[in-house]
């Protein structure tokens, strides 16, 4: 009965996914397009180390990717394929730490429920790859289960044969290399650790004793292993980067409050923002209540998950330590998120780490519900589900956007229109040019690279841009070498306004084209670079204030 439950699990989180992208509820957008990029790059011979202009994120996503298209076809299905078996994974994986950490398999494949159909937040960021968080969810589970595995030998003075701490650090070493929201596992794990090999010791105890150190090394062999391609761009390159990058300075050089100004928006961030999206009240990129007549009660249920975990602390409870544990990547995420830059991202993208956890509290709080109070309790575990349904597919429904990684709706182009831009382009012989972030890569990867336009214009209304955006060296050899290009835009039209007056003030005609929420200017007399009209780059853009007098004109 229970392996039926198990692959019930799994048939309906596999549908569910396979139903939104059958109705192309998931745009295919630039960071994902990013990733498709470079596995196709790895089958030509490039050995990319992390995730292009991101150096906190490696390469592993794409290396999979990559064996995806080759086992099948360079296509976008493919990239979901490649998420969709890494969230299985995860599914199988919750079902065995329902079992190891609470001591019941039940908990477990509940848990793999309120994950196969969960948050449209869960949902989004398992079906669509952005580098890295399918891979963090799946060591994550992995690393506390061998962390319990090991904590229990310990506990029970088993002797642990050296290779156990070995694969330990090897997958937090790997963790580590491929998203560096692994850590939030590793360390309650790490914490863990050290207590049980010195129970009733103190800490610096601990550290004086020669099996420590001796587990210590076994487990820092591990992780030199499987971070080694961290390490070996770091030896090349420099390790100042990678370490700024790791702790979210990119992040940091957008948020300009002090710190403790930082720390308290974080706060208030984490719990208005946090809260409301992982227990899928709302989407992740807008304010707009879902499903709401089941509302009251997800808030009530998932808030009463919150405070059954804690109880579980309680003196003479059982399962204490994987009660602990699972609290402690609660903690430490919410820890991190406040205390670091990481906390300047409002998207929701870094609270997927508390999915796991609360949903194998849910599952327990309602199993003692049961026992407690009578099977009329499942009903609430159903409507839980029909809720998180329901808000997926209000959300699917409601497209542009649709369910999206943009939460910027500035950001949020309607890429329906790409097959048609690509005709126009091509019709036009146009190969290269300018556009913004959120273009570039799609448009590079559905043409199979045949059209290159480099990521060189703000998208914000504020006209801020980072050469962060221009991410690939040799596309900029391409359109810098080019002696015919075009620019795209997309739903700024302040930023048309200053396009055309640049090229009145610089006696260039000019065509122009709308598809879609693209706004294509080409066919130019002379070709115009963005550093000739004053684009530098830096964080704070360029000043456009008096222009954009004719951004009225029709665009069409």
């Amino acid at each position: 009965m229970s392996i039926m439950a198990i692959v019930g699990a799994v048939i309906v989180s596999v549908a569910l996914k396979v139903w939104l992208l059958l109705i192309e509820a998931v745009p295919f957008n630039s960071d994902e397009a990013v990733v498709a990029l470079m596995a196709r790059h790895i089958l030509s011979g490039e050995r990319p180390v992390f995730f292009y202009g991101q150096a906190y994120m490696g390469s592993l996503d794409a290396w999979l990717v990559a064996g995806g298209f080759w086992l099948f076809d360079e296509s976008v299905w493919v990239i979901r394929l490649v998420q969709g078996l890494l969230f299985v994974g995860v599914l199988l994986t919750t079902v065995k730490l329902g079992a190891v950490a609470l001591g019941s398999k039940r908990v477990g494949i509940l848990a793999a429920w309120f994950l196969a159909i969960p948050p449209v937040v869960v949902t989004l960021y398992t079906t669509v790859s952005l580098g890295g968080y399918g891979e963090a969810l799946l060591l994550g589970n992995l690393i506390l289960l061998k962390g319990l595995w090991l904590i229990k030998a310990l506990r029970d003075d088993r002797p642990i044969p050296g290779w156990h701490w070995i694969v330990l650090g090897f997958m937090v070493g790997l963790g580590v290399w491929a998203f560096g929201l692994s850590l939030v596992y590793s360390i309650p794990v790490g914490i863990a650790i050290l207590y049980y090999l010195g129970r009733g010791k103190k800490f610096v105890e601990i550290l004086r004793t020669a099996r420590t150190w001796q587990v210590i090394s076994l487990i820092l062999l591990g992780v030199l292993v499987g971070s080694m391609p961290w390490w070996a761009h770091a030896l090349q390159y420099g390790f100042g980067q990678l370490l700024w990058e790791l702790r979210g300075g990119a992040i940091a050089g957008v948020d300009q409050a002090n710190w403790m100004i930082q720390v308290w928006n974080h706060f208030w961030t984490f719990f208005l923002f946090g809260g409301t999206v992982i227990f899928g009240l709302r989407p992740s990129w807008e304010i707009r209540w879902l499903a709401m007549p089941l509302l009251p009660i997800a808030l009530t249920f998932w808030t009463g998950a919150v405070v059954h975990a804690f109880t579980r602390l309680g003196e003479g409870r059982s399962n204490r330590r994987g009660s602990g544990l699972l609290l402690g990547v609660m903690g430490v995420l919410a820890l991190g998120f406040i205390f670091t830059p990481f906390g300047g991202d409002p998207s929701g993208r870094y609270f997927l780490s508390l999915a796991i956890p609360l949903s194998l509290f849910a599952a327990e709080m309602t199993f003692q519900g049961v026992k407690q109070y009578g099977r009329w309790v499942w009903s609430i575990a159903v409507v839980i589900l029909a809720f998180n349904f329901w808000g997926t597919i209000q959300s699917a429904t409601n497209f542009p956007p649709g369910i999206t990684t943009q939460f910027d709706q500035v950001a949020q182009v309607d890429h329906s229109y790409m097959d048609e831009l690509i005709d126009f382009l091509e019709g036009q012989e146009i190969q290269y040019g300018y556009t913004n972030y959120w273009v570039a890569y799609p448009l590079a990867f559905q043409s199979d690279e045949e059209l290159i336009f480099l990521p060189r214009l703000p998208y914000h209304e504020d006209f801020r841009y980072t050469f962060r955006d221009d991410r690939y060296e040799p596309y900029r050899q391409l359109v810098e070498s080019s002696d015919r290009i075009a620019y795209i835009t997309t739903n700024h039209p302040d930023l048309n306004g200053c396009l055309r007056e640049y090229f009145i003030s610089f006696d260039v005609t000019y065509a122009q084209k709308k598809i879609g929420d693209y706004q294509i200017f080409y066919d130019m007399s002379r070709d115009v670079r963005p550093d000739e009209m004053g684009f530098d780059g830096d964080l704070k853009g360029i000043d456009c204030s008096g222009w954009g007098k004719i951004k009225d004109e029709v665009e069409g």
